[in-house]
C-alpha cells in the first residue's frame, strides 16, 4: 500500500527499519526529495519538507523517514501554490537543526537515488552548513540525467516519466516530498530495467518464508568392493612396508 501523503496538520512520523548491512550482497539506496521555500539555497531559500524511502536490493521495504520543518522565514504564494506548504503550518514545525542527526542516520551509507539531484543536494548540504555540519558524502544517482540519456529528447520530469511507464500518480495533485519519493522510486526501478511483477510501492516487500521442498528418501547404493578390487587393493598393500591399514 502506497504511503498517503501526510495531511496538513498531521504529525509527521519516522519509520525506522534496521537492516542487517553486513552482508556484502546488501544493498541499500534511500529515494530523496525536498520540498523547499523557493530555488535557490543562495538566496536564502529553505528546505521545508524531506521525503525518504528506504530500498534494499531494489525492493522498498516500507522503512521512510518524513518531516516537515519550519523555515525561519515566509514562503513566497508561488512556492504555496506549488506545494500547498503555508506559513501558518510549518511555523509549528521542528527547526532542521532538531532533526539534522535523525536524517543524517537514516542515509547514513546509502546510495540516494534523486530527481535532479543538484537542486535537492544544494539545498540539504546547505542545510547542513547552517549547523557546521559536513555535506553529504553519498553516492548518488541522478534520475534526471539517467531518464535524459535513456530517452534523449524525451521529456523527464517526474509526470512524464510517471505516464512513460504507466505509474499512478493521480495523487500529485500538488508536490509532496514523501509521495514523490515513492513515485520516484517507481521510476528509477523501471529506468534500470523494470519492475519485477508485485515489486510496486503499492505491495510493500515482506519477507518470504521459503519451505523446503519435501525429501524423498533413497535407497543405499551397493558401494561393496568387487572380488577383483579386493585383488587389487591386496596386491598393492603387499608392495608396501608395514602399511598403516594392516596395523
Amino acid at each position: 500500500m502506497r504511503h498517503r501523503q501526510t495531511d496538513v496538520g498531521e504529525s509527521c512520523p519516522v519509520s525506522v527499519v534496521p537492516v542487517a548491512m553486513h552482508d556484502s550482497n546488501i544493498q541499500r539506496e534511500i529515494v530523496v526529495d525536498t520540498e523547499t521555500t523557493g530555488l535557490s539555497p543562495a538566496a536564502g531559500h529553505r528546505v521545508i519538507e524531506i521525503g525518504c524511502l528506504e530500498l534494499i536490493n531494489h525492493v522498498p521495504t516500507g522503512s521512510v523517514f518524513h518531516q516537515y520543518l519550519c523555515p525561519e522565514r515566509d514562503v513566497p504564494p508561488d512556492a504555496v501554490r506549488i506545494h500547498g506548504l503555508t506559513d501558518e503550518f510549518l511555523v509549528s514545525m521542528p527547526l532542521f537543526s532538531a532533526v539534522a542527526e535523525s536524517f543524517i542516520e537514516f542515509v547514513a551509507g546509502a546510495k540516494l537515488i534523486i530527481h535532479n539531484a543538484e537542486f535537492d543536494l544544494g539545498f540539504l548540504n546547505a542545510e547542513l552548513r547552517r549547523i557546521k555540519r559536513d555535506d553529504l558524502q553519498n553516492d548518488v544517482v541522478d534520475t534526471l540525467a539517467l531518464a535524459r540519456k535513456k530517452y534523449p529528447g524525451g521529456q523527464a520530469s517526474l509526470d512524464a516519466l510517471c505516464r512513460r511507464f504507466n505509474i499512478d500518480n493521480s495523487a500529485r495533485t500538488k508536490h509532496g516530498a514523501l509521495l514523490d519519493a515513492e513515485l520516484l522510486a517507481e521510476v528509477y526501478l523501471e529506468l534500470i530495467g523494470g519492475r519485477q511483477p508485485g515489486l510496486t510501492l503499492e505491495a510493500r516487500a515482506s519477507v518470504e518464508t521459503v519451505s523446503e521442498a519435501p525429501k524423498s528418501e533413497r535407497p543405499a547404493r551397493d558401494h561393496a568392493p568387487t572380488a577383483e578390487e579386493l585383488a587389487a587393493h591386496k596386491a598393492f598393500l603387499d608392495s608396501m612396508e608395514k602399511p598403516i591399514w594392516r596395523r
